[in-house]
């Protein structure tokens, strides 16, 4: 049993990954991602494996490995926890160089990597973002590579498309405070064209997961 505090969110947002827990109190509210090939409980209700709800004042059980989002609805003013994040984080360009990012009022926490599991939080501005679709993560050359999205504050949707232009969109999922979409990679960890893009100035969690022999960018 395990519980470790991720400094990633600091001071916005508390962060703790739960492993092998039988039990867990939710104090307060909370975001709560399963992150195992197997269900969490929590009272009569099943929480599968990349899914997540919001929970209040409850307690989740048999809790293989999970992540808690804390503190997310404790900020009265919107609009000056953004401000604030603006001015911590630095933008997304600075960190990763992609082109794609160049000039996108995109902003990222640091990344930690937890075992195979990466976190990193985002902070999309503007509406509408055009962060630009992508469909390739070159950092991890193995095949199995797995990613979702875990919105926390505001509003946005997770776009796919046929090619590299949103006119050939084809599905979109629309995000609130709580939710992660639905897996887009297939087996081999192949990816349609897919981005991010913001309905509302937002706050999201990338979870990278890595197959068995690949290893985080950092080692």
């Amino acid at each position: 049993m395990t519980i470790q505090t991720l400094t990633i969110g600091d001071p916005f947002f508390a962060i703790r990954i739960l492993k092998d827990e039988s039990r867990h109190p939710i104090s307060g509210k909370a975001i709560v991602l399963n992150l195992a090939d197997t269900a969490l409980k929590v009272r009569e209700q099943s929480i599968g494996a990349l899914q997540s709800v919001i929970l209040t004042e409850t307690e989740i059980r048999e809790v293989a490995q999970a992540v808690l989002i804390e503190g997310y609805d404790d900020h009265s003013d919107e609009a000056d926890l953004l401000a604030r994040i603006r001015q911590t984080w630095p933008s997304a360009f600075q960190v990763r160089g992609e082109e794609r990012l160049r000039g996108v009022e995109h902003y990222m926490s640091p990344k930690v990597w937890v075992g195979q599991y990466g976190f990193t939080l985002y902070h999309s501005a503007s509406v509408p973002l055009n962060v630009g679709l992508h469909c390739d993560h070159a950092f991890c050359p193995v095949p199995g590579f797995r990613e979702v999205h875990t919105q926390i504050i505001g509003f946005g949707k997770m776009q796919q498309c046929r090619e590299r232009d949103v006119a050939s969109l084809y599905l979109e999922e629309t995000m609130a405070p709580g939710g992660t979409h639905r897996p887009m990679y297939d087996a081999q960890g192949n990816y349609p064209w897919h981005q991010y893009e913001t309905i509302t100035p937002s706050v999201f969690m990338a979870i990278e997961m890595l197959p068995e022999g690949a290893f985080p960018p950092e080692v």
